[in-house]
């Protein structure tokens, strides 16, 4: 009979926010699996466990599968942890759950702490359709592709911010989604120094630049258009004017897509189709 991956979501600052029933697996398991096994050591002699660790993390998930699942098809109870937070959810793991179930190994969620939750609760933001979006692709195409799909979301967003990335991070989406699109920056959850700063993305983002410290978890408003039926013609010409006032044309397209509530693609196409 196989075993169980048991995903334990841990404390994302407050060690008090530990449950019982994490407290008592990670005593109980026959492994845990760390993605960095000092943290984790901690947290293991707060809770009383003496459980072995393995390292489990972004550089080395893909090597550690095989021997993790053959453990597991021997029976192992295995417990999963990132540093903090839920595993997976833009942290380690995401390959072994992945293999687990694709084996048929049993995947057993203990739930717990998420700073994207505790963040969204905070922001005061409408929380019944909402879009998690990690952390925001560093450079390059996928970069830009990933703000134009922000920038016409009208769900409330949830993203991670590495601290030394804070300021371009926030210009880069006070750009795309426009400098007063309401945002919210939570700083440090659950610890001492929580901290929820309140604005739009371009006072946030003229914040940032005096420097951000800690785990930061940004929350950013969908947008809200008043949906126009234009035709093409209209369309096209709306951009020409943008493009008249300096603005290139990729901005322009963007911007009239937002303002009308008209999908970014059908400007663009109108655009072309127009020679502009």
């Amino acid at each position: 009979m196989s075993g169980t991956l048991l995903v334990v979501a841990t404390p994302i600052g407050n060690l008090d926010d530990l449950s019982p029933r994490a407290a008592a697996v990670l005593r109980d398991a026959d492994l845990v699996l760390a993605e960095d096994t000092r943290r984790t050591g901690r947290l293991l002699a707060h809770v009383g466990s003496t459980v072995s660790q393995w390292s489990l993390h972004e550089h080395n998930e893909r090597a550690q599968l095989d021997a993790v699942l053959a453990r597991l098809r021997n029976g192992a109870r295995i417990a999963l942890v990132s540093d903090a937070g839920t595993p997976a959810v833009s942290d380690p793991g995401a390959r072994l759950l992945a293999a687990c179930a694709a084996s048929g190994i049993r995947i057993e969620p203990i739930p717990g702490p998420s700073a994207a939750l505790a963040a969204l609760v905070a922001s005061g933001f409408a929380t019944d359709r909402v879009a998690f979006d990690g952390f925001l692709p560093r450079k390059g195409r996928a970069r830009r592709e990933q703000l134009d799909v922000l920038a016409a979301e009208r769900r409330t967003v949830v993203l991670f911010v590495a601290p030394h990335r804070a300021a371009t991070d926030l210009r880069d989406l006070a750009v795309a989604c426009g400098e007063h699109r309401p945002a919210v920056v939570c700083r440090e959850l659950t610890k001492l120094h929580e901290e929820v700063l309140r604005g739009t993305l371009g006072e946030l983002a003229e914040r940032a630049e005096d420097g951000l410290r800690g785990e930061l978890t940004v929350v950013v408003a969908g947008v809200v258009t008043t949906v126009e039926e234009l035709d093409d013609e209209t369309l096209v010409a709306r951009v020409a004017a943008e493009v008249a006032d300096g603005a290139s044309r990729r901005d322009a397209i963007q911007r009239i897509a937002q303002a009308t509530g008209t999908p970014k693609r059908r400007v663009y196409q109108a655009v072309v189709d127009a020679g502009i």
